[in-house]
């Protein structure tokens, strides 16, 4: 019965220093430093689209209007692409917000981002989203 009772009494010691250990947070665990945070606003009607060459040279009002741009008077022109895995990529052009937070906060950046957004009154009606760009560590 003695051992029983030194046994439990052991594994409820090492329980509570297990908890210490996980929850404990001294001076030299805190991380110093901040991190420049950048992000956009995104909005419902914002484009992103990828095309290829082949796709683009395939359509012939693209390919008329390049031939009368570059070769005026010539005739029987054939446009062509040495790279197939060239793309083309169509977006909305948007502006970047940056701000600063403790290192501590990694965990809450999208919500300090929201956060800093509201405050600037960068979120809209249909612009309510954030995208985050860049997280640089300093």
């Amino acid at each position: 019965m003695c051992i029983k009772l030194r046994l439990v009494i052991f594994l409820f010691y090492l329980l509570a220093l297990s908890y210490n250990f996980l929850t404990r947070r001294d001076k030299g665990d805190k991380m110093d430093g901040t991190i420049m945070v950048t992000y956009k606003i995104l909005c419902k009607n914002d484009v992103k689209v990828e095309i290829s060459l082949n796709q683009l040279l395939s359509n012939e009002k693209i390919v008329k209007l390049i031939k009368s741009e570059f070769s005026k008077g010539i005739r029987n022109l054939e446009l062509s692409a040495n790279n197939e895995n060239s793309d083309i990529e169509i977006a909305t052009v948007k502006e970047l917000y940056n701000f600063e937070v403790q290192k501590d906060d990694f965990a809450d950046i999208l919500v300090l981002a929201e956060e800093d957004a509201s405050n600037k009154k960068l979120i809209k009606k249909d612009c309510d989203r954030i995208e985050l760009v860049d997280i640089e560590t300093t």
